[in-house]
């Protein structure tokens, strides 16, 4: 008999083309997919992601088997799981006598480590092969990025652009212009027919997955129902579908906009899908360029959707790799102030927080100018220590893997790691709020008001945050300007920003903001 091979298949590889299927043999060698205590409890998960992840694996399993495969499934509440991908492999490994482990390369270092480690775990050849399902290789970008004296993430989207051909007139780009972000800075009106996502009714495994996740993690943030994820393949190719065809052509026009009450906007929410592997992404920009060469779309949606895929999604994997391990410590700023309750609760008088916090913890989703220029700007601005915000993002959104989240968070959003994935840290005011939003409208703090009891505390805040990092942040010329109005303000003007920041730290440190 020919010797077995296990392979192991993660929840972020639900993909049927995944490159270790490639070299596997459907007649002798067994998936093994295992739900394990271990990666639930390896962040405070929302239970909705969780319930997003299990079933989804649960069904792609069943897709595998439909497809000619040998699975092994393990789940989480199974008698005898041990708990841990290690342990669950072991046990597989004398179930089916193997003599081989074979798998497509984990997309978190912790992951990859593990694996690693399984040569001197157990008497059995590991075998780790590339993940193919990205357009730029760990390699590859290592290439690009050597020698470069800054990275930034437009110059690797061009070279991105030119290798899949995406938005391409010849050797320029179509229309003339590389990135038409200056295009898709409009603030939203309300609309009778604001498109909506996809929503799939939870099937019988989906209903069973709920079931368990409530009984195991009855305290655990995040409402479980109502659930409306796609968990399978064709379900997320029609959410693809409905996306191209009612929101991307006001995408781009309006991807930085917030409106209370409205979740999704034009959005795609289709990150989830993309980071799971039920969806490709050259297969989701192409619909989109085609969408735009069939009149379907405009340009500056096609190419600000395209972006964020082949350009930064791409860009921060390359960051993630390059800097693991040591780059989740990273805190140039040396904030230290602990994540505030609130995040969890949503229990403050901030209007857009409690917004964005309220929306995160009934479906795993915000959109990224909310993760950015809300919660994050918030956490950037008060100081606090970046891994808590890092695990914070890890923890609550469905889209969440650590190769993705982890750059967005600690180099864009907090400015942890000095400059190196973003020129500049995004800390604003509560006018870019209010600029761009109908929080405000409805807070309890006045975004008018820079300095009174009842300030916006985002105006304060974001002034402390300049002085008290002048020595890290002062030469940076995006900054510049900023620096410029401050010096020009009288002193008598900088102690009230000054004095209403330390009020309000205070107050966020006693709960009461």
């Amino acid at each position: 008999m020919p010797d077995t091979t296990i392979v192991p298949v993660f929840a972020d590889q639900l993909s049927l083309d995944l490159s270790v299927l490639a070299r596997a043999d459907r007649r002798r060698d067994r998936v093994l997919m295992v739900e394990v205590a271990e990666e639930a409890n390896h962040a405070a998960h929302h239970r909705k992601k969780l319930a997003f992840l299990f079933s989804a694996m649960r069904h792609h399993a069943e897709a595998l088997r439909q497809s000619g495969w040998d699975v092994d499934y393990v789940r989480l509440d199974d008698p005898g799981n041990t708990g841990s991908f290690t342990g669950e492999l072991g046990r597989a490994i004398v179930r089916h006598n193997a003599t081989r482990v074979a798998l497509t390369e984990p997309g978190e270092w912790r992951v990859l480590e593990m694996a690693r480690h399984w040569r001197e775990s157990y008497p059995v050849r590991v075998d780790i092969v590339d993940d193919s399902r990205f357009l730029c290789s760990r390699s590859e970008f290592s290439e690009w990025a050597k020698d470069r004296r800054q990275l930034r993430m437009e110059y690797f989207y061009r070279e991105m652009r030119k290798k899949t051909r995406l938005l391409m007139d010849g050797d320029e780009p179509a229309g003339g212009r590389w990135n038409l972000d200056a295009e898709n800075r409009k603030p939203a009106d309300r609309d009778l027919f604001m498109p909506q996502p996809l929503w799939v009714e939870p099937d019988a495994m989906t209903q069973d997955v709920i079931g368990m996740v409530g009984r195991l993690f009855p305290e655990r943030f995040g409402t479980l129902e109502p659930f409306g994820y796609a968990v399978t393949r064709p379900d997320a190719q029609r959410a693809l579908d409905r996306f191209i065809a009612t929101a991307l052509p006001s995408f781009g026009t309006y991807q930085d906009a917030m409106l209370s009450g409205e979740r999704f906007l034009y959005h795609s929410v289709l990150s989830a899908y993309l980071n799971t592997g039920l969806l490709d992404p050259l297969e989701i920009c192409r619909r989109a360029e085609t969408a735009w060469r069939n009149g379907a779309a405009p340009l500056n949606s096609a190419e600000g959707f395209i972006r964020q895929i082949i350009g930064w999604r791409e860009y921060v994997r390359g960051i993630y790799w390059m800097e693991m391990p040591g780059y989740a410590e990273k805190n140039f700023l040396d904030a230290t102030r602990p994540l505030p309750a609130f995040y969890w609760s949503a229990d403050t008088g901030m209007a857009c927080v409690r917004e964005v916090v309220t929306q995160t913890r009934e479906t795993a989703y915000a959109h990224h100018i909310q993760r950015l220029m809300v919660t994050g700007n918030f956490a950037l601005l008060a100081g606090v220590e970046p891994r808590e915000v890092h695990e914070w993002y890890l923890a609550v959104y469905a889209d969440a893997f650590e190769w993705v989240e982890l750059p967005n968070t600690l180099g864009m959003s907090q400015f942890a790691d000095g400059g190196l994935l973003g020129s500049k840290p995004y800390a604003a005011s509560g006018n870019y709020i209010n600029k761009m939003s109908d929080y405000c409208g409805g807070c309890r703090y006045d975004v008018k008001d820079r300095t009174g009891p009842d300030a916006c505390p985002f105006n304060s805040l974001y002034w402390d945050f300049l002085a008290r990092n002048r020595e890290r942040l002062g030469s940076n010329p995006r900054l510049a300007q900023a620096y410029r109005g401050w010096d020009r303000m009288s002193a008598e003007t900088r102690t009230a920003y000054l004095g209403r920041a330390k009020d309000v730290l205070v107050r966020l440190e006693k709960g009461r903001l």
